[in-house]
């Protein structure tokens, strides 16, 4: 089966009773330049010795994961759905180099078992995609085994609306906690917009290729101060539309930490944290404040 051709696509379907669903966000890509566009964004080694392992988080019906096994790549596939899971090694010919796991991503996440791959390479399911992202973007440790950190390279296809919130900088009305956190270690860069014919079932929206790559800029930053970092992040931007001095003062931080000093990127005054609100704030503002937040003893928030 061609599974960039839509007719070919939908008639398997047809006859195999499967339909796609919505919930586990099943939008199969069906666009040839859009598959080559992903590939060639993660930058893969050719002919390299071993094969590169490729993660791949939702294959759906295997367009990707063809293409990267026809680039050279050992590739994971994790597909939630069991109808799916079941038939994709053999629709592809069961090759040596892929390996299908059926289960939920995020459990696999957590489990480890998306740990020391170099790359990762995938059509995320629309409803699934930030939360993936984020837990993988969280395993982050410059101080762990290689074999136990997240992928160096992510080249995603999400939807347009999550990869303008990954890569938006401070003061954007699209900054988000998922763009903060991916940001901590990842260069984001969109790559090329797809359009939704592109898509079979057609989604209602757009989307956007997204290519992650490890910056390494904050691999001395220690895990007292990530941690801090990642819970007042997450604390500010649950009440993004307030200032961070009143939801501190809500959630119990000690009102010294709002009169911290914040040193400002450029060479700016330091920030006024108590009238400042979430999206202001560039990442390294974000670790000064998780620096001397980190000093603090905290309540659980």
């Amino acid at each position: 089966m061609n599974l960039t051709s839509p007719s070919q696509v939908k008639a398997w379907c047809l006859e195999n009773g499967f339909h796609p669903n919505k919930v586990l966000g099943q939008n199969f890509l069906i666009d040839k330049n859009a598959l080559d566009a992903i590939i060639d964004a993660a930058e893969i080694p050719a002919d390299a010795v071993p094969p590169p392992r490729v993660l791949e988080i939702g294959p759906g019906l295997g367009v990707l994961t063809e293409g990267l096994l026809a680039r050279g790549c050992a590739v994971t596939a994790i597909e939630k759905d069991p109808v799916l899971a079941a038939r994709l090694a053999a629709s592809l010919g069961s090759p040596a180099a892929l390996d299908v796991i059926e289960g939920d991503a995020l459990d696999s996440i957590r489990a480890g078992g998306c740990d020391g791959f170099p790359f990762m390479v995938s059509n995320l399911p629309y409803q699934a995609g930030t939360r993936i992202l984020l837990e993988l973007v969280k395993m982050v440790d410059p101080q762990g085994a290689p074999e136990r950190r997240p992928p160096d390279v992510m080249v995603v296809l999400v939807q347009t609306e999550v990869a303008e919130r990954l890569s938006a900088g401070p003061g954007s009305k699209t900054r988000s906690l998922a763009g903060v956190w991916a940001q901590l270690d990842y260069d984001v860069s969109p790559v090329r917009k797809v359009a939704a014919s592109c898509f079979w079932p057609r989604p209602e929206i757009g989307s956007t290729v997204v290519r992650l790559v490890r910056h390494h800029k904050n691999d001395a930053v220690p895990y007292a101060v990530r941690e801090a970092f990642h819970r007042m992040t997450k604390l500010a931007f649950e009440h993004r539309r307030k200032q961070l001095g009143a939801i501190f003062k809500t959630h119990g931080l000690p009102t010294e930490a709002l009169s911290l000093p914040v040193a400002r990127a450029g060479g700016k005054s330091a920030i006024e944290l108590s009238s400042a609100r979430p999206e202001e704030l560039s990442n390294e503002e974000w670790l000064a404040f998780a620096r001397a937040v980190s000093k603090l003893h905290l309540p659980n928030t």
